[in-house]
């Protein structure tokens, strides 16, 4: 339509997608694990109910704080988004 004006394009922090009491700040700099594969990752704890908060690429290097024998794992990558993603999608990292 002309004369109209369409308003700047915004992205939006990763914080629009992770709430807050899922993210750590500071972030981790050391890292225990790598993902394998493209996995998703999940806000919410325990089972996954919903749609994933997004996904780790292949080769994304993340902390592992919590693992039970289950799937899922609570990890911590170098965005600080403290999530649950799959325990079998990571390989521990040698030690340097």
């Amino acid at each position: 339509m002309e004369g109209m004006k369409r308003p700047e394009a915004t992205v939006l922090p990763d914080s629009a997608l992770i709430p807050s009491n899922c993210q750590i700040s500071p972030a981790p700099n050391q890292f225990t694990h790598e993902v394998t594969r493209s996995q998703p990752f999940y806000a919410s704890r325990g089972t996954p109910s919903g749609p994933p908060a997004g996904q780790f690429d292949a080769g994304a290097k993340v902390v592992l704080l919590y693992y039970d024998g289950t799937d899922l794992c609570r990890v911590v990558d170098g965005a600080g988004r403290y999530v649950d993603t799959r325990f079998d999608g990571l390989r521990k990292l040698q030690a340097q």
